[in-house]
């Protein structure tokens, strides 16, 4: 009886792994369920960007999904300005890729697959956006220390993570993890459902506010 229930746990965990990708990655599939024309009500891309990319800059999208983002960011930076999507799966990137054509805007970004400890970017980049992503990533240092070595001085990095997801504490401990790489780190309110803050690349808050952690 024993072995069958080692045999069933084994099965279940195996088609975990293959549906989700591991414990850590959001699946491609899951991506349509809050990647839809009803999250403009709660996730207004102008609302969040407003202010942080100006036309002709090179933004990042971290974890660009289906490229809910990505488009908005190709909007703002304009004609001249240019955006790299990556993620680490082949078909968030593949139909991303494809919601740009439609939208006209596939020569404006460039998408990339990513490997899961490099992302490849190179600079200078102006804007970062890792919207619900860094809290998926085994080592969140990793990840901010390639960001920051892409990222010209005075860029700025938005991160945002889900509030019913990663609590208080664990949000500041990402923010610590953000000044340790250089960043000078501030909060930036209204982003529903979310907490966030935004990194500067090369400056420094001087050890000023910490973040709540409730």
């Amino acid at each position: 009886m024993g072995n069958a229930r080692d045999a069933l746990r084994s099965a279940r965990n195996g088609l975990r792994r293959a549906l989700l990708l591991g414990p850590h990655t959001c699946p491609w599939w899951l991506g349509y369920s809050f990647d839809n024309p009803l999250r403009r009500f709660v996730h207004d891309p102008r609302s969040i960007l407003g202010g942080l990319v100006e036309p002709g800059e090179t933004a990042l999208d971290i974890g660009c999904g289906l490229g809910y983002f990505s488009l908005a960011l190709a909007e703002l930076v304009g004609a001249k300005g240019r955006v790299v999507a990556v993620d680490i799966q082949p078909q968030m990137v593949s139909r991303a890729r494809r919601r740009a054509g439609r939208r006209g805007l596939a020569e404006r970004i460039e998408f990339r697959v990513c490997e899961p400890h490099r992302l490849g970017v190179h600079g200078p980049v102006d804007f970062a956006l890792a919207f619900w992503v860094l809290h998926e990533v085994e080592s969140p240092e990793w990840l901010l220390g390639e960001v920051r070595s892409a990222l010209r001085a005075g860029g700025r990095l938005l991160i945002v993570e889900p509030r019913g997801h990663v609590s208080g504490a664990r949000f500041a401990a990402m923010a610590e993890q953000a000044r340790a790489q250089g960043f000078g780190v501030s909060e930036k309110s209204g982003v529903r459902l979310s907490r966030a803050v935004i990194c500067t690349a090369g400056a420094s808050d001087g050890g000023g506010a910490r973040l709540a952690t409730t």
